[in-house]
């Protein structure tokens, strides 16, 4: 559509035409010889005509312009069409993103928990291991002491009884030896005194 202050321009040049071609006739007219009644007839006329033409021009404005507004909106409907259906699509791949994200920041922190557990009860099993350990290692402490000691006592009650053993065949054969000696001597002794 054409303006509105455009028509009010034109509107207002044909009232001021119309007002000045009202009353006297122009000079040129007197001086020609002409009636002003022709004069004014022949200017309404042409008046006639230039508003018609200028309706004509002014239609034929309007729907070039309209032509043009339209063709405009079009393609900015399509621009905008086209960029809405980009943005869409690229919001559309960012939320999945997003969400792929979450859902990863889900898993890792399910995998966390999970790793804290697992690591609680090994802790838990390692803290009995070594109790376990502990009190084995406690009774095998006393266990072989109490064995080291009745072994070492019985040992050294065994040593003590073959040494005992040992030196009473020993002090038998010194003896049994002294006497073969004394008895040698007095056989000698014998000898000499009888032969």
């Amino acid at each position: 559509m054409v303006p509105q202050n455009c028509l009010r321009e034109y509107s207002t040049f044909w009232s001021v035409s119309t007002k000045t071609l009202q009353g006297k006739p122009p000079p040129f007219c007197r001086q020609h010889g002409k009636e002003p009644s022709d004069i004014n007839k022949a200017l309404l006329a042409k008046r006639k005509r230039l508003e018609m033409y200028t309706k004509a021009s002014l239609k034929t404005s309007n729907q070039k312009i309209e032509l043009v507004w339209k063709t405009q909106q079009e393609h900015r409907q399509k621009i905008n069409h086209e960029y809405s259906q980009q943005f869409l699509h690229i919001f559309q791949q960012w939320d999945a993103d997003i969400q792929k994200a979450e859902e990863q920041e889900e898993k890792l922190a399910n995998m966390l928990r999970q790793q804290q557990k697992v690591f609680q009860q090994a802790r838990i099993v390692q803290s009995q291991r070594l109790k376990t350990i502990k009190q084995l290692y406690e009774q095998f402490l006393k266990v072989n002491m109490e064995d080291m000691e009745k072994n070492h006592e019985s040992l050294l009650a065994g040593a003590q009884s073959e040494l005992r053993k040992e030196m009473a065949m020993l002090q038998k054969k010194i003896m049994m030896d002294t006497q073969q000696q004394e008895m040698a001597t007095v056989r000698k002794s014998l000898q000499s005194m009888l032969f």
